[in-house]
């Protein structure tokens, strides 16, 4: 039995995005932006999750530290996700010689 004013269905999508070890050679923390605000700092091996609301999300990876971590060009580019309430999206960071970017690691459920 629900509570008056509970809502059944839920009302959220959740982003998850990991560091890999393998994929990322750099000693350097990944900066990740969501609609342009610092929301984490990735480093070597580590996931971070969250709870976002439906529908698209702008995100930014870029390079943090000192020396040749500074933020670079890296900040411009930006890739578009669209949350949809209920799913989960994963993804991981990647590195190319065209710079860093996200890649889904499965399918969406």
């Amino acid at each position: 039995m629900q509570a008056a004013g509970a809502r059944s269905q839920v009302d959220y999508g959740v982003l998850i995005i990991s560091r890999e070890r393998v994929e990322l050679a750099t000693a350097c923390d990944v900066g990740l932006y969501l609609q342009d605000q610092l929301a984490a700092r990735l480093v070597q091996g580590q996931a971070v999750s969250f709870n976002l609301p439906p529908g698209p999300l702008s995100i930014r990876l870029s390079l943090l530290g000192p020396g040749p971590c500074k933020p670079g060009i890296e900040q411009l580019r930006q890739q578009s996700v669209t949350l949809v309430a209920g799913e989960v999206r994963k993804f991981r960071l990647v590195q190319s010689t065209e710079g860093l970017y996200l890649v889904p690691t499965t399918a969406r459920q």
